[in-house]
C-alpha cells in the first residue's frame, strides 16, 4: 500500500507526521537532498533534516549524484523511510532518472514504503511534471530536457507553496494554465497524505 507524505515545507508541517507513521523514534530516514544542489538558497534542506531530528528519526544522507546505483540501492532497501527534499524539479527528475533511482524509488513504495517528498520532491510523484515550468527554471543545470514523465505513482498533480511566499503569483499561474489537469494546491502548512487510494489534505492547526 502507498504510503506517502507530499509537502511544501516540512518544517512546517513535521508535527502532522506522527499523525501519518507511527513509531517514528529510531526509524531510519534515507535524505536525498539532490533537487537542492544547485540552488541559492538551501536553508530548508536543513530546516528539514532538523525537523526529522527532532522527531528522533535517524536521518542518513543519500546524495544520488555521488553515489552509485548499488550503493543507492542498498540505502534504499535498508531504510525505513525515504525523504526527497525540495530545490529543482527539472534537475531533481533528470538526476532521479539518469542514475536509475526513479525507479527503486517506485519500487520501495509499490513495497509500502513510507515516503516523504517536499516541494519539488512532491510534484515529481505527478504523472507529469511540465507543469512546474512556471515555478522551476527546466533549462539551467539539466541536459536538452524533453522528456517531463513523472513517477507517475499519484494521478493528481501537487501545486506546490500554493499562495505562500514568494511563490503566490507562480502558483496562481500554474492553477490558471493547467486547469485541465487534476490539480492539488497546498499551502506551506499543509500536507497530502496518500494511504493506498486514500487521498486527504491535512492542514497544521
Amino acid at each position: 500500500m502507498k504510503k506517502l507524505f507530499l509537502c511544501s515545507s516540512f518544517s512546517d508541517v513535521a508535527s502532522l507526521l506522527p499523525d501519518f507513521m507511527v513509531s517514528l523514534r529510531g526509524k531510519t530516514v534515507a535524505f536525498i537532498p539532490t533537487a537542492s544542489i544547485h540552488e541559492e538558497y538551501r536553508q530548508y534542506v536543513e530546516d528539514g533534516r532538523e525537523a526529522l531530528k527532532a522527531l528522533e528519526m535517524m536521518v542518513e544522507d543519500l546524495e544520488i549524484t555521488r553515489c552509485d546505483m548499488e550503493k543507492v540501492a542498498q540505502v534504499l532497501q535498508n531504510c525505513d523511510c525515504i525523504y526527497i527534499s525540495g530545490g529543482n524539479t527539472f534537475f531533481l527528475m533528470q538526476e532521479l532518472r539518469r542514475t536509475g533511482t526513479d525507479k527503486l524509488i517506485v519500487e520501495q513504495v509499490e513495497k509500502g514504503k513510507p515516503c516523504i517528498g517536499e516541494s519539488a520532491g512532491a510534484m515529481i510523484f505527478s504523472p507529469n511534471i511540465e507543469y512546474a515550468k512556471d515555478m522551476d527554471d527546466h533549462l539551467s543545470n539539466t541536459s536538452n530536457f524533453v522528456d517531463f514523465t513523472g513517477l507517475g505513482i499519484v494521478d493528481f498533480y501537487p501545486v506546490v507553496h500554493f499562495n505562500s511566499f514568494p511563490f503566490e503569483e507562480e502558483t496562481q499561474l500554474i492553477m490558471k494554465k493547467n486547469s485541465g489537469l487534476s490539480l492539488l494546491p497546498i499551502s506551506n502548512m499543509q500536507a497530502i497524505t496518500v494511504l493506498g487510494d486514500s487521498i486527504s489534505v491535512r492542514t497544521k492547526e
